[in-house]
């Protein structure tokens, strides 16, 4: 595979499985409100965009102060137990690990806050692999986030996007990087491939190609 300046990480579906701890805070946070539970199969789609888009779709709330009193009340639960809740999947801390000793500058962008994601990779042991994390909030998109990081001269056309969803894919080619879809997260094989991604990888011991 050809070098890459740095590689950029999607958290969320990509490295560890959120879906438990998501879940039941997107549950806590409807039944607070008024609003039924739903079954974690029912939420999966909702792992990886943003927080307040989901609460949009899932509610029918309009008002920017409805979706933030859903968000800070998902967050209540999210950030006592909910974060925990979370599994690295296979083979991702060894990849992780085998490309930060080959030297391969990683970086995170997510469209969780940026504190909860560090607590998540220093609960796996891999923060220190990562230069950087930037995270996400309510009203930003995926694509500002990187727009951001490419304003800052931290990511550029060299930079490869590895992500398990559309949204991924999407922002990184709005900001001319490179993109790599991974199928054992929450998108699905079509999703990815109408992006037109780079790479797809099937499994993660496949990352360690990005080695070179």
């Amino acid at each position: 595979m050809s070098a890459h300046d740095l590689i950029l990480f999607d958290l969320d579906g990509t490295l560890s499985d959120p879906l438990v701890g998501i879940g039941r805070s997107i549950n806590y946070a409807l039944e607070y409100f008024g609003f039924a539970p739903l079954d974690l199969v029912r939420l999966a789609p909702y792992v990886g965009p943003p927080i307040d888009e989901t609460f949009t779709v899932l509610t029918g709330a309009s008002s920017d102060a409805d979706i933030r009193a859903l968000v800070a009340k998902f967050r209540e639960r999210y950030s006592d137990v909910g974060y925990s809740e979370n599994v690295l999947y296979p083979g991702v801390a060894d990849a992780i690990a085998h490309l930060a000793d080959a030297d391969v500058p990683l970086g995170i962008c997510t469209s969780k806050r940026e504190d909860f994601a560090d607590r998540i990779l220093q609960m796996f042991g891999l923060r220190a692999h990562f230069r950087f994390v930037s995270g996400g909030d309510v009203g930003i998109a995926k694509w500002q986030q990187m727009e951001a990081l490419v304003a800052a001269g931290r990511v550029g056309p060299a930079t490869l996007m590895v992500g398990d969803r559309a949204t991924d894919l999407i922002a990184a080619h709005r900001n001319a990087l490179q993109s790599a879809g991974v199928l054992w997260g929450y998108g699905s094989e079509a999703e990815l491939a109408q992006e037109r991604p780079h790479y797809v990888f099937r499994t993660a011991v496949e990352l360690k190609a990005l080695a070179g």
